[in-house]
């Protein structure tokens, strides 16, 4: 009886972890979605927000907005390499883009966008930028890798289910 109750919970440790795997990028994807295409937006548009206010605000959302994606790819590298599960390398490539995009989106875009954000709060006007559409497309891009692993954890999981649940010839 112990025997076959420790085999399930082995069983049941690659459905929990590909559990896990299918809901960060949906809540990663759930949280770039609402700030960068909702929240930002709008809060140009409500009353009193003057454009200096506005990139003031927007500055300490998205800092915190990356420091949680941040921490959101850690949790899916980890929850990839987990030890003793070896992980499909059409989902490694998918993570490791999404990598690249996070990396080169905090370390790369944003540093123009803040010097552009201290110009307009120091009382400049320093334009247009095509920063800002390097960001949204950055932002565009990883919500597209957040489904891509998302529809590969969810083949897993049906995968698994499949194997798990699957008739077995009569012995």
């Amino acid at each position: 009886m112990r025997a076959s109750g420790s085999s399930e919970i082995r069983a049941s440790v690659p459905l929990k972890l590909e559990l896990w795997r299918f809901a960060v990028p949906i809540l990663w994807f759930g949280l770039v979605a609402a700030i960068s295409f909702i929240e930002a937006p709008l809060k140009f548009q409500a009353p009193g927000i003057t454009i200096p206010l506005g990139l003031g605000i927007g500055r300490l959302v998205f800092f915190a907005l990356n420091v949680v994606e941040g921490v959101l790819l850690a949790v899916l590298l980890a929850l990839t390499f987990w030890p003793g599960v070896r992980p499909a390398q059409g989902r490694v490539r998918s993570l490791i883009l999404l990598a690249i995009v996070f990396v080169l989106k905090v370390g790369v875009v944003r540093p123009p966008l803040n010097a552009r954000t201290d110009l307009v709060l120091a009382g400049a006007n320093p334009g247009e930028s095509a920063w800002h559409y390097v960001y949204i497309g950055a932002d565009l891009l990883t919500m597209m890798l957040l489904i891509v692993l998302a529809v590969q954890t969810a083949r897993a999981i049906l995968a698994l289910e499949h194997k798990n649940y699957a008739p077995r010839p009569p012995s």
